[in-house]
């Protein structure tokens, strides 16, 4: 199939698929005539990396992901490892926007939106 029907099929636009195949993430075989060739694997895989990217996981992350997943040999517990970092990794990007959450409502709050030029909020952001 052409790239267009593999994108629809993946769930990725052909310009991400052309991205991957740029960075060397997958490597669809060439007709003679230099079109890409998708066939069943090369979509599955990138289905694969669109749920991957889909849960967070960086570019490096779905190639090691990509790599265990086609290792057969594989030890669980190395995927296993991955995922519990970047689970943690989330954690900490949601402790980061909680509290740039808890700030940013205290500058609201301290700010009485009216007609005066004073406003605490800009006084924050210059540091003042």
């Amino acid at each position: 199939m052409n790239i267009g029907e593999a994108a629809r099929r993946a769930g990725l636009p052909a310009k991400t698929i052309r991205y991957y195949e740029e960075i060397r993430l997958v490597a669809p075989p060439r007709d003679a005539n230099g079109y890409r060739r998708f066939g069943e694997r090369e979509v599955h895989k990138l289905a694969f990396l669109a749920r991957a990217r889909s849960l967070g996981f960086s570019i490096e992350d779905c190639r090691v992901l990509l790599s265990l997943y086609e290792d057969r040999d594989r030890a669980s517990s190395e995927v296993r490892a991955l995922a519990q970092r970047h689970a943690t990794e989330i954690d900490a990007r949601i402790a980061r926007l909680e509290q740039m959450r808890a700030t940013l409502g205290e500058l609201i709050e301290s700010c009485a939106g009216d007609a005066r030029p004073d406003c605490p909020i800009l006084k924050d952001l210059a540091g003042k």
